[in-house]
């Protein structure tokens, strides 16, 4: 059986579009090969992304990276995860099903160094639930395996 593979876009690539590569990778990866870049990528990934992904014993070793990397490349499906509603999410003009699930953006948030990793578990949690049920229950996503 052949991997369908999924690129997770993002502006930054440093936190949210990570935290999704990562999650999937580790739990999908018998069915998903996973990759994430951003149209603006930070040039890191954010050590609470990190923190947080260790925190489920997942070593992530990632890479923010830009989307033109990508350019050319054929995916089964697109994500992007920017929140619609603070910032634009990038548009993705190459081949693949396209789907918007948007998460806050963690490394805005405000406060101590707790609060800031509270905002960042809320949002590695509501990833592994929303885009892992989407992955594993979606039949456009199950279409692309044929």
């Amino acid at each position: 059986m052949n991997k369908r593979q999924v690129l997770i876009l993002c502006t930054g690539n440093s936190c949210r579009s990570q935290i999704a590569e990562a999650i999937v990778n580790h739990f999908l990866s018998d069915q998903w090969q996973t990759f994430s870049a951003g149209t603006q990528p930070a040039g890191y990934v954010h050590p609470l992304a990190l923190r947080a992904l260790e925190e489920m014993g997942i070593n992530h070793m990632g890479e923010s990276k830009s989307v033109d990397r990508f350019w050319g490349r054929s995916f089964d499906l697109v994500i992007t995860v920017c929140d619609d509603a603070a910032e634009n999410c990038p548009l993705w003009l190459g081949k693949g099903m396209r789907v918007h699930i948007g998460f806050p953006d963690p490394a805005q948030a405000k406060g101590s160094e707790e609060e800031k990793m509270a905002a960042f578990r809320q949002v590695r949690d509501e990833i592994r639930t929303h885009i892992l049920d989407y992955l594993q229950s979606n039949p456009i996503a199950e279409m692309s395996m044929e």
